[in-house]
């Protein structure tokens, strides 16, 4: 489970760090760029959340990556990652 963690904490880092993960509107793209992290494909990345940014090579190789590890993660520990998730879409719906 640390390394689910560890892979979960790298993209809240790296879209913080991008500013994506501000406001109302960044909040609904990051809830959705990490359902599709976790259940979609790097495609699928680049054509919902992503699509309407311009994504470099450098930035996809890095995506791709990051998806391949989380496609590596044990089903127990990507299930758990999935139900986190739809506990916080949950939690924002409520609110």
């Amino acid at each position: 489970m640390k390394r689910s963690s560890t892979l979960l904490l790298v993209a809240l880092t790296v879209l913080s760090t991008c500013g994506l993960a501000k406001g109302e509107d960044d909040s609904e793209f990051f809830m959705e760029f990490l359902q599709v992290l976790l259940v979609g494909s790097p495609e699928e990345l680049y054509e919902g959340p992503l699509g309407k940014y311009n994504v470099n090579q450098n930035a996809k190789e890095a995506l791709t990556k990051l998806k391949s590890c989380i496609d590596d993660l044990q089903p127990n520990h990507k299930a758990e990652l999935v139900q986190l998730l739809e506990q916080v879409l949950g939690n924002e719906n409520d609110a």
